[in-house]
This record gives C-alpha cells, structure tokens and sequence, in this order.
C-alpha cells in the first residue's frame, strides 16, 4: 500500500505542476519574408478509456489501483480494470475504495470501473472493444504478445503497453568479486528468493569471468541457496510452471545443479545452475526467464566473452553491473551493451527494488515490454495515454486553457515568438 500511495502523490504532484501537457507555443509572424507563419499551439489530449489488466504478483501496485491504473487516470482516460484470478478478494475491496473515491471528488460514475476475472473471453473483449483506446499489462510473455496480436487486429488498433518477461542479468567484474566476493554472493541470493522468486525484476542470469572471485562468490551463493527455506507461489500454475521451467535448465546437457534448497509440498525450491558462455551462446532456450528462485551463471573466459554473453541476451527490464575502481575500463565497455539491452541499469546492486521516482524507467527492450519507450513506474508513465494535438490559429476564447496566451493554470511552456 504505502507504494500505490507514493505513486498517487506523485501523480498529485506532478499534475499540479503541469509538465505532462508538454505545452509548446510557436506565435504568428504574418510578416515572415517566405510567407505567413501560423499561430502553432500544442498540448497533450487523454486517449481514451484504458484498459488495466492486474498483475498476479503485486494486487496493490500492480493491479486495481496500480501504476497503469494512476497513470491512465492522471491522463485524464477513464480506466477499466481486468481483477486477477489470484486475488479477487483483495481486487473488489481496492476497486471499492476507487469507486467510493470517484463518488466523493463527483467524478463521473465511469471513471473507474472493475470487473473480475471470468477468463480469457473477458480480456478479449474488452481489448476488442472500440470505445477501449490503449491497454496496460504486466504479465506472462504468452499473455501479453496474444493481447499485442489483438490489439493489433482491430480496425482501429490501439497500443498495449505490456510488461512481460526478463531474466535481468546481473555482471560481476573480477577487483569487485576479489574483494567482496562473499558478501555478494549472499546479497545475489537474498534478492533472487525475495518473494519468492516471483520480482517482474528478479536477477535470474549471471555473467563473471572464470576464476577465484567467482569461485567464492559461487560458494557463498550456494550456501545460501541451501538454506534457504521453500516459499510459497503465487498459485498453483505458477508454482508447477517454475518447476517444469527450472528442471528444463537444469536437466540441459550442457548445465549443471551447484545448489538446490530443501523441497516442501506446493512450495519452490531455490536453484543455483551453471553452464559456460558457448553453451549459453549456442542454446536461446537457457536464456529464458524461469520465473521463480533459480538463476543461470554463466562462465566467461574473458572480458570479450563476457562482453559477447551479455550482447546475446534479449531485451531486459534491469542489468546490474559489480564493479571497483580496478574495474572501471571493464565497467566502460560494457555500459553501453547494458544500456542497449535493458531500461535500467545498476551498479552494485541488484533491481529488485523498484523506486517510485520521476526518473524511473520501468520498462526496456522486447521482450521485457512490448514498447521501449515507456515505463509503468514513475511520472513518465503518463506519456503512455496521452497524445500530442496542435491547434493552428484559433482565438484565444477557443483555446483550451493550457495553450491560451493568458495562461490561466499557470502551465509550464516553451515559446517562440
């Protein structure tokens, strides 16, 4: 709760301050020597209502009153919210508090709407809908590519900002290892089992070069993994769907089991696997996100291997990059691969903490998120339902308030005169 409440204050703030419309004012010269130039007003119009489908692993910051739902109604766009089977209870007491909160500030009554979930026929139609102008969704990768295909298909398609997949690499330079290779290994499996494995930024590969800093991380890593204590899933589907996913990895040729935590019924294991980088390179399917507490170390025999490796992944919410001042030319090299394949990218940490923040990007290349160029957590999320209109000599009195000249909200702008 305290990260849905964030989100909303943020939103408060940043309407207040009027940057979202992006206001633009380009004035008249009808004496300009190449012919008369126009009076050019631009500002930002909401899309339209917006469809929101729940997340299974966060029923408050990402599901009814997530940061698809914030964004879209800072817009201005009325929402409708999919509820996820895996918690309908806690969907219909949020979605009531919205729906109370509508009422209250005398918002129209189809501000905000909720519908539980009644299966795939549900989502279709709803993003099938032609009064539906835009879709959020965090989600599976299968899920969200059939909602990208559907949207698609419409005789007016609409965009889908679908978050999906990543295994969020995390790259471990040789001076860092060599000086704290242990405390970063029991840091690594500390945020691979947070939540049971089952972060949307959860580090599920690892890229090092081969040598006595790995090797001790990878002890200490595997201590921790056995003893971890088996965690609960989000569902049942989930929980088998990481079992089948982890033991495809693990019973690949080419990798092997280093650690593996206690069993329990209807509870995960935690998985440390490791494999060399030609057997990564040679083999896409280990580079899959397994989804749960299992990670992939990847051995690299030098720094152009390791460089290699990390260019070969696909499109990643997060890299994390571990590193001294010893490593800094390495560090160098590497940022802009890191840059090119995620939407965030660490140094000496790890993404499972995801900061509600005006310069967050929660988002990256595909498949990560079905659009790069946006982000579900921070201010800019915004710019998903929003799109730019430009009014071309029109009379003051016509003008909408945020382009007049007299500039009644007070909005922020660039003039040219």
């Amino acid at each position: 709760m305290p990260n849905v409440l964030t989100t909303d204050s943020l939103f408060a703030t940043h309407l207040r301050e009027g940057e979202f419309a992006g206001v633009r004012i380009d004035h008249a010269d009808p004496a300009r020597a190449s012919g008369p130039k126009p009076d050019l007003r631009l500002t930002k119009r909401a899309l339209g209502p917006v469809a929101v489908f729940g997340a299974s692993n966060f029923p408050l910051a990402f599901s009814v009153a997530g940061g698809d739902t914030a964004s879209a109604l800072a817009a201005g766009c009325p929402v409708v919210v999919k509820g996820h089977p895996a918690h309908p209870g806690t969907g219909e007491l949020v979605a009531g508090a919205l729906s109370a909160a509508v009422a209250a500030s005398e918002l129209p009554a189809g501000t905000f709407s909720f519908l539980q979930d009644g299966g795939i026929g549900v989502g279709q139609a709803l993003v099938s809908d032609a009064r539906i102008k835009a879709v959020g969704f965090t989600g599976s990768r299968g899920a969200g590519e059939a909602l990208v295909r559907l949207a698609a298909a419409r005789s007016e398609p609409i965009p889908v900002y679908a978050e999906m997949s990543a295994t969020n690499p995390v790259v471990l330079l040789p001076a860092r290892l060599a000086e704290a290779a242990e405390q970063i290994g029991t840091a690594f499996v500390g945020s691979l089992t947070l939540g049971t494995g089952q972060f949307c930024t959860n580090p599920g590969l690892v890229f090092a070069i081969e040598g006595d800093g790995l090797e001790r991380f990878l002890a200490a890593a595997a201590d921790a993994v056995a003893t971890w204590a088996p965690g609960v899933m989000l569902t049942p589907g989930i929980c088998s769907a990481f079992a089948a996913s982890s033991s495809q990895v693990s019973n690949h040729s080419g990798v092997s089991l280093l650690a593996e935590s206690g069993t329990a019924d209807l509870r995960a294991s935690a998985k440390l696997l490791a494999t060399d980088a030609a057997t990564f390179l040679a083999n896409p399917d280990l580079h899959h996100e397994m989804f749960g507490p299992a990670a992939l170390v990847v051995r690299c025999s030098d720094l152009d291997q390791l460089a290699d490796v990390l260019a070969a992944v696909e499109g990643q919410l997060t890299v994390a990059i571990h590193f001294n001042d010893a490593d800094h030319i390495a560090a160098r090299r590497l940022l802009p691969i890191a840059m090119d394949r995620a939407g965030r990218v660490l140094a000496n940490g790890f993404g499972t903490g995801v900061e509600v923040s005006p310069a967050m990007v929660h988002g990256g290349p595909y498949p990560s998120t079905s659009d790069c160029r946006t982000t579900s957590v921070g201010t800019m999320a915004i710019e998903r339902f929003l799109r730019p209109v430009c009014l071309q000599d029109f009379p003051e009195d016509l003008l909408p308030e945020t382009v007049r000249e007299s500039n009644p909200w007070g909005m922020p702008r660039r003039v040219w005169s």
